[in-house]
């Protein structure tokens, strides 16, 4: 039996601690806030999308850094054995859109909880208020290699330990206690830290015109978004304009995309009718056009647009909003079907950290063994979740690899 401490109480950290306790292991937890699963408890918008239920191609597509380095680990523990196990811990879960599973209750405190009676069951000892410092080291006995053998707490405590688990998290979120300490650890114990950037994150928008359409939510759109004539993305799916620019999941995935291409602006297009082809558009215009030729656009809009987006539309369009229909030229009518199929604004940033749902970049995976987690620097060190050079689109696809790797790291403790 090893002494195991896993520093970080999200859901990679919960996940080992279970793998480890459950073979065998005497498992303490470690975390620094006043409660476990605080990040976990805001993802989902507060309902906690677990992980997605798609098939493990779906799942690899799904992640868009270092997919390959996963492959043990999703194998290891699958969304299925993810699925079962909130089951089996009392979690009734759904299938949403897009394969996305939810808590039936679609609360994330009910997905805590379940973790909670898991690791109680387990034996694992939970200390809160518990801040690590630094991670201790000794001669491994092989030449030139260091092993872990404990931490030191913040208020000078030290806790010896056979293995230590690092999961601390990523720089998202730093209200919930993802401040960088994880990094640092890794750094001091010679890993090589890609920069990290933002990702799943919000854009600002330079256009005053997005800004007042606050508020509202787009569904069954198409965005593309170029840089220069390449385009870098083009996906189906909901978007919503804000006071700042615009989010939503189409949003939130596009930034998996081009956070690693900033800081620069991109041209940005909406096709707000993806089903219609621009000849099938312009004649379903005509026909709203001839069935009332003496209303203004602004009515005829209605049929087509939501209300906020209408005097934005007529603007874009340059048409007059008290022209009647039967008067607007045939080049007028071609404007209007580009507009609708290219809705255009600009993307000039992103939200940051702060609006951040995960971090992009992280402890290199070429310093880690995809097997088992563990460092190839130090010995009985492994380092599992957000704190890694992993990343995935939104869908339930990030928390899956927080499950699989931490469920890996704890059961490849010897």
């Amino acid at each position: 039996m090893s002494r195991v401490v896993v520093i970080g109480g999200g859901p990679a950290g919960m996940f080992a601690a279970i793998a480890a306790a459950e073979n065998g292991h005497h498992v303490t937890l470690l975390e620094k806030n006043e409660k476990l699963g605080k990040k976990l408890f805001i993802t989902g918008k507060g309902r906690c999308n677990i992980t997605n239920s798609s098939d493990m191609d779906v799942l690899f597509n799904s992640v868009m850094t270092n997919r390959k380095f996963l492959y043990s680990a999703f194998y290891a523990y699958d969304n299925q054995m993810v699925i079962d196990f909130f089951e089996q811990a009392g979690l009734p879960v759904k299938n949403e859109r897009g394969n996305r599973i939810f808590p039936v209750s679609d609360h994330s405190s009910d997905v805590i909880a379940a973790l909670q009676r898991v690791l109680k069951k387990d034996q694992v000892e939970i200390r809160l208020h518990s801040e690590v410092d630094t991670l201790l080291y000794e001669d491994s006995g092989e030449a030139g290699q260091k092993k872990v053998c404990g931490v030191q707490l913040s208020d000078g405590g030290k806790i010896q330990a056979d293995d230590v688990i690092v999961a601390t998290g990523g720089f998202s979120y730093q209200t919930t206690g993802s401040t960088g300490d994880g990094y640092r650890f890794a750094k001091e114990a010679g890993h090589t830290v890609t920069e990290i950037r933002p990702s799943l994150v919000p854009f600002n928008a330079k256009e005053d015109y997005v800004r007042e359409m606050q508020g509202l939510s787009l569904k069954n759109v198409n965005v593309r978004i170029y840089r220069g004539k390449k385009v870098l993305y083009d996906e189906f799916g909901e978007m919503l304009f804000t006071h700042f620019g615009v989010s939503g999941p189409l949003v939130l995935s596009a930034s998996s995309v081009l956070s690693r291409h900033f800081p620069r602006e991109y041209q940005a297009y909406i096709d707000l009718k993806p089903a219609l082809s621009e000849e099938v558009l312009n004649e379903r215009l005509l026909r709203e056009f001839s069935e009332r030729p003496n209303q203004h656009i602004k009515a005829v809009f209605q049929q087509l647009l939501p209300a906020k987006m209408i005097p934005v539309m007529i603007e874009l369009s340059q048409i007059s909003m008290d022209k009647p229909v039967n008067a607007i030229t045939k080049e007028e009518r071609r404007r209007l079907v580009g507009l609708f199929k290219a809705f255009p604004f600009t993307i000039t940033g992103t939200r940051g950290f702060k609006e951040a749902i995960i971090t992009q970049g992280g402890v290199s995976v070429k310093d880690i063994d995809p097997a088992t987690m563990e460092s190839k620097r130090i010995k009985d060190l492994y380092l599992v979740g957000e704190l890694l050079d992993l990343d995935a689109l939104t869908g339930g696809y990030n928390l899956q690899i927080a499950w699989s790797t931490g469920y890996l790291a704890g059961i490849s403790i010897k």
